[in-house]
């Protein structure tokens, strides 16, 4: 059964596609305090698609350095 997702939201699963790192990866993200949670279940987290763009765009200005 599919959760609905509120608008301006990534799941998990798609969080993990855009950054291209596995759910272990993104685990430790958030761990560490690079990404926070937005909502969702502890099983089933939403990211918010502008604090994974942000990540995003650090990773590339960081790799690109």
């Amino acid at each position: 059964m599919e959760r609905p997702l509120r608008p301006g939201h990534l799941t998990a699963e798609q969080t993990c596609q855009v950054l291209g790192i596995s759910a272990g990866a993104l685990r430790n993200l958030v761990y560490r305090g690079q990404l926070t949670r937005s909502g969702g279940t502890d099983r089933y987290p939403y990211y918010a698609v502008p604090d994974v763009t942000a990540l995003v765009l650090k990773r590339r200005d960081r790799a690109s350095a």
